[in-house]
């Protein structure tokens, strides 16, 4: 497995400082904020940017998050999927091969709803073959639909695209429905993603992202899960991902440094 890390642990720095900062703390990858990325590029061109990336030598392992794909309808699925369009077609600019795509907010979801989710998920995974992209569903421990890593499968498996897997966040797999017996279920091929954090001293049921921490500064058992996914042979990139406003407050290199400390404890 191989570390990255994610453009929100540092949310108020720009595209080009983290990728800086990343590269000066020996991150080989990074997650992309694609709003970032999308700002950045409105005073950059896209040559500029490939040249800031490969003199820094810093590899975009993914892009996060595209909403709006699964239960959208009428003019709003359309403006949804225009946007989707131009982020798939920069991920082909920059060869980020994996987007993380997110479940609509609903308030109740019946079979018809579910239907049109497995619907929509397999057009978007048609499209996104077209520009060489696999999709990573993420399941949402607090939302209403699509909360856990079970529902999660399921919804790839009926959707039967060979380009999609679900990410794995493991804050929301702690903090959802989800139990260690769905990794039972996963497998390799279908494991598109994964983040890492950790929590300490707070109910999950009352856990926010604001609660994120380093690795092994918490009280999530990460040393299973880790194991767990070696042992079914995933070998893909592992991002670090903390939303949390304190640490958006510190600094931008330390963060990167402790972070990717923390990271090599437990991939190694």
């Amino acid at each position: 497995m191989k570390p990255c890390i994610s453009e929100a642990t540092t949310m108020p720095r720009t595209f080009a400082e983290d990728v800086a900062n990343f590269a000066d703390a020996g991150w080989p990858a990074m997650e992309v904020w694609l709003t970032k990325l999308e700002t950045h590029l409105e005073s950059h061109s896209v040559g500029d940017t490939r040249k800031l990336l490969e003199a820094k030598q810093m590899t975009l392992a993914a892009a996060s998050y595209q909403g709006g794909l699964l239960l959208s309808q009428g003019e709003q699925r359309k403006a949804h999927y225009d946007h989707f369009r131009r982020r798939l077609d920069l991920c082909q600019q920059f060869g980020i091969s994996t987007m993380l795509v997110v479940a609509d907010f609903a308030q109740k979801v019946d079979a018809t709803a579910l239907q049109r989710a497995v619907v929509s998920l397999k057009q978007a995974a048609q499209w996104a073959a077209g520009f060489n992209v696999q999709l990573g569903l993420e399941f949402r421990g607090n939302d209403t639909f699509c909360s856990s890593m079970d529902t999660a499968l399921a919804l790839v498996a009926e959707c039967g695209e060979p380009n999609v897997g679900i990410n794995l966040d493991v804050f929301h797999y702690y903090t959802g429905p989800s139990k260690f017996e769905d990794f039972d279920l996963l497998t390799a091929e279908r494991l598109a993603f994964v983040q890492l954090c950790d929590v300490a001293g707070v109910a999950r049921e009352m856990a926010s992202d604001a609660d994120r921490i380093l690795p092994g500064d918490g009280d999530f058992r990460l040393e299973a899960i880790v194991r767990r996914l070696g042992e079914i042979g995933y070998d893909g990139w592992v991002s670090l991902e903390l939303m949390n406003p304190v640490v958006w407050q510190a600094k931008s290199g330390q963060v990167a440094e402790l972070g990717l400390a923390a990271m090599r404890r437990f991939l190694h």
